[in-house]
């Protein structure tokens, strides 16, 4: 049993609770109450952090807005917040193991040894409270990509004339600074990371240290654009950003502020049917879709400078 949960409300119309309830029972809540607030419901129901990460609880708010629409009712507002959060660092972590990601990537529990032997790049990672263990699609989806745009072989064997040596590149929502860590194993040369969430920032600089990268490599900051722009001394070669779809849209303009004429980019957090409105707004600003790479209801857009 986890001892940390979300606990999600919902807001809703009385009409809904029964389709509210069916989706939560389908999403994998434990435990659903309702009780009346004025003419609306308030439903309280609760998760195990260990299942659900950020991502999915937007996933559930857009099918959860799917569903009033499709009978022609209000949509329902959903808040969530983490309760006990000062047990879950630890509850958890037997419940993670280590894991293969593409062709390249081990992600290994920083609280467990490492392999004894293999070819693979590995990412030693305690996230904390950070999003970004490896195991939601989005996060594996960026690795991927991540290993299509980088060389192949680690830093330690890249070569002086090598094409990813002077790569310089943008981390957007770095979370647990997975990405990161994972574009300079494949040879990257230089990696700013931002987060908005100082706990997230804290937890990059510990895996920047578990994983042995100095900080002129690796240099993370709390804000968003307009802190990275202030860091960066030339456009960036790369970007890579897994955060949520629509904030994806509001950031394209001061992203591509950052870019060169050739810059290339990852965009993630995307769920299948937010896709088109995330590629239009890319387009707006002078980016072309080159792949989309989909896993269940997410997907990764993989562009670059028109």
């Amino acid at each position: 049993m986890a001892n940390t949960w979300w606990e999600l409300q919902i807001l809703c119309e009385p009409d809904l609770e029964d389709s509210i309830f069916w989706r939560l029972e389908d999403f994998g809540c434990r435990g659903m109450a309702s009780e009346s607030k004025g003419n609306s419901s308030l439903i309280r129901s609760y998760l195990p952090t260990i299942q659900t990460q950020l991502l999915d609880l937007a996933a559930l708010s857009l099918r959860l807005r799917q569903d009033a629409l499709c009978v022609g009712l209000s949509s329902p507002s959903l808040r969530w917040e983490l309760i006990d959060e000062e047990d879950w660092a630890t509850s958890w972590k037997q419940y993670w193991q280590p894991q293969e990601i593409g062709d390249r990537f081990l992600i290994n529990p920083a609280w467990l040894p490492l392999p004894e032997t293999t070819e693979r790049l590995v990412i030693r990672l305690d996230p904390g409270v950070a999003f970004g263990t490896g195991n939601h699609a989005t996060t594996q989806l960026c690795l991927e990509s991540l290993e299509m745009r980088l060389s192949q072989v680690p830093q330690s064997f890249v070569s002086t004339d090598s094409k990813q040596e002077h790569t310089v590149i943008a981390d957007i929502g770095c979370g647990s600074g997975i990405l990161g860590i994972g574009a300079l194993l494949l040879g990257a040369e230089k990696v700013y990371a931002v987060d908005t969430d100082p706990l997230a920032v804290q937890s990059t600089i510990s895996n920047r240290t578990l994983n042995e990268i100095s900080p002129e490599r690796l240099i993370p900051a709390q804000g968003s654009i307009d802190v990275l722009t202030k860091l960066l001394e030339n456009p960036v070669d790369g970007i890579v950003c897994n955060i949520l779809a629509n904030v994806i849209i509001e950031l394209v303009p001061e992203m591509s502020a950052i870019a060169k004429p050739n810059t290339w980019a990852i965009f993630s957090g995307i769920l299948l049917e937010q896709s088109k409105a995330v590629a239009d707004a890319l387009e707006k600003h002078d980016w072309v879709v080159a792949t989309l790479w989909k896993r269940k209801e997410w997907c990764c857009l993989n562009v670059r400078r028109s």
